[in-house]
């Protein structure tokens, strides 16, 4: 042509043309590499879910299992592993307290181990009920009078006694002290506890009765008697009476 052509704006879009693609070229390499990185954390995240999901179906075992032991859900009797052991032990001792317990009450009463819930969320696994003969039923052990209380805690005493003996290898209780208690105990019940401690006095053990009860000392054969005096300290007179 007659006249040049001007390059100059074909010029500029080469340039921004140029610009653009290298732009996109870098672009294209960092997306690359970003989903190089991506498909690496994939593969680890993948790998580490299969992971955990074998540490989740383990810790659901070993919670369950905690949960158990402690007394909590799905434990439905809320009984901790400490007191299903205990349990175990309490049912030999009451075993062997009903032995004193039918003797003094006349047969009418027994002891019995619940693991019944206790009410109120409490802990359970070491309850116990009253076997009443007259009613063929059990009663909740808080039913008792003062005075039946006494001897089922009497009886339990000399159970425990027992039963510590025994897993003891030979070690032997030979005293027993009964603090208080007697003052609810009528004139008969009152004879028949103390015909039972004294059996246990012939059987060669030495049994300690604290008790402010007048009508015990004539049936006491030693006593150590505890006076108060005016001056504040309380004396100690020995006492030994003689029984016919």
């Amino acid at each position: 042509p007659e006249e040049l052509v001007e390059l100059s704006a074909t010029a500029t879009e080469l340039a921004d043309a140029r610009e653009r693609w290298s732009s996109s070229v870098d672009a294209a390499a960092h997306a690359a590499q970003t989903l190089e990185r991506l498909n690496d954390l994939f593969a680890r995240a993948t790998r580490a879910h299969a992971e955990i999901s074998g540490l989740a179906a383990d810790h659901e075992v070993i919670a369950r299992l905690a949960n158990t032991v402690a007394g909590k859900a799905p434990n439905t009797h809320r009984m901790t592993l400490e007191s299903f052991v205990l349990a175990a032990e309490l049912e030999e001792i009451v075993e062997a307290a009903n032995l004193r317990l039918e003797e003094m009450s006349s047969g009418r009463y027994r002891l019995q181990h619940t693991d019944a819930r206790a009410a109120r969320g409490a802990a359970s696994g070491l309850g116990l009920q009253i076997m009443d003969a007259h009613t063929g039923q059990a009663r909740p052990a808080q039913s008792l009078s003062g005075g039946e209380t006494f001897l089922a805690s009497l009886a339990l005493a000399l159970g425990l006694a027992e039963v510590v003996t025994a897993l003891a290898g030979g070690v032997k209780l030979d005293t027993l002290f009964i603090d208080e208690g007697f003052g609810s105990l009528d004139e008969d019940t009152l004879d028949l506890a103390m015909r039972t401690l004294d059996e246990l006095r012939q059987g060669g053990r030495t049994v300690g009765l604290i008790s402010h009860v007048a009508a015990m000392k004539e049936q006491l054969p030693a006593q150590l008697l505890v006076e108060a005096t005016p001056q504040g300290p309380s004396i100690i007179r020995q006492d030994i009476a003689v029984r016919f």
